[in-house]
């Protein structure tokens, strides 16, 4: 089974689609309940929202998921019935599984029960229409000449005597999405860190993101910094990072990272351990380029 710990949960909706090709008679009879096997359609609707749950137990590497919604809906036609699933749910991974498995036993539902009174029946089969949901569902257009900066605050990788892997993982997820930012690193000063993200801020630099100094001790002062440097503080971006985190360690709660707007310029402190920037990056990301439509005044609407 593929690890989703990393994942976010999202809302998901997948809709499948599966069809049954019978006589015309038979048809007739299914509509005006003139059949052995009496309610066809409510039984099939009632196999296919248990076989949605029931996805998980049936193929081995789907994930347990704690379905929102399920409908099952029926359209027939002279010799053709159609049965349309739709699955809803806030998780990790989407229902897709979940749809086509719904649609698919309330077809075999509806097969066996007509089977008795008509040998053409035969499933065309099924597919997927549509799915939503996910970080594929929510993708961002950077905007052009988009510049980055990654700041590392620690005064033992400024000595050279620490590697710095966080920054690097930042740099990294940059890199993915077509970015190339700067880097640096500065040891635990104040006034250095503030004057590093002042200068960005007057280049023009749009995402600023540091790792490091927003713990506990006397030398983190990064958070210090970023507040005497912005203009307003933008406090979902940070709680979403930590209660990413939080679900996986309880010491996220510890950490004082601050996100905040200078003019067009987005500071982003993340912690200075590598496990904590990578949970941040995959709570933040590529959601996060989404402020900067906002910025425009294009409100909710897709990036351009």
């Amino acid at each position: 089974m593929r690890s989703i710990t990393h994942k976010i949960e999202t809302l998901r909706r997948a809709v499948a689609e599966s069809r049954i090709q019978a006589q015309p008679d038979t048809i007739k009879r299914l509509l005006a309940n003139d059949v052995p096997k009496k309610d066809i359609l409510p039984i099939a609707r009632a196999a296919g929202v248990m076989a949605a749950k029931k996805t998980p137990d049936l193929l081995p590497y789907c994930h347990p998921i704690l379905i929102d919604w399920v409908q099952i809906e029926f359209e027939t036609q002279e010799t053709l019935i159609t049965i349309r699933a739709t699955v809803e749910a806030v998780a990790k991974t989407g229902v897709e599984m979940e749809t086509l498995t719904a649609a698919s036993v309330a077809a075999l539902t509806v097969y066996d029960m007509l089977k008795p009174i008509d040998d053409s029946l035969e499933i065309l089969g099924a597919k997927l229409l549509k799915k939503t949901g996910g970080k594929s569902g929510f993708k961002e257009i950077i905007p052009p000449g988009f510049k980055t900066a990654v700041i590392v605050t620690s005064d033992s990788t400024s000595r050279g005597t620490r590697s710095d892997k966080s920054g690097r993982l930042i740099v990294e997820k940059l890199r993915s999405f077509g970015l190339e930012p700067d880097y640096q690193v500065i040891a635990d000063e104040k006034i250095l860190i503030a004057s590093a993200m002042s200068s960005y801020c007057e280049e023009g630099v749009d995402l600023v993101m540091t790792t490091g100094g927003t713990g506990l001790s006397g030398r983190d002062v990064t958070v210090e910094a970023t507040e005497a440097v912005i203009d307003r503080v933008i406090p979902g971006i940070m709680e979403a990072a930590r209660s990413h985190g939080q679900r996986r360690t309880p010491y996220a709660m510890l950490s004082r990272g601050l996100a905040g707007q200078k003019g067009k310029t987005l500071i982003i402190n993340l912690p200075g351990s590598s496990k904590g920037v990578e949970e941040s990056l995959d709570a933040l990301f590529p959601a996060l380029f989404h402020a900067y439509g906002m910025m425009k005044g294009l409100g909710h609407e897709v990036n351009t």
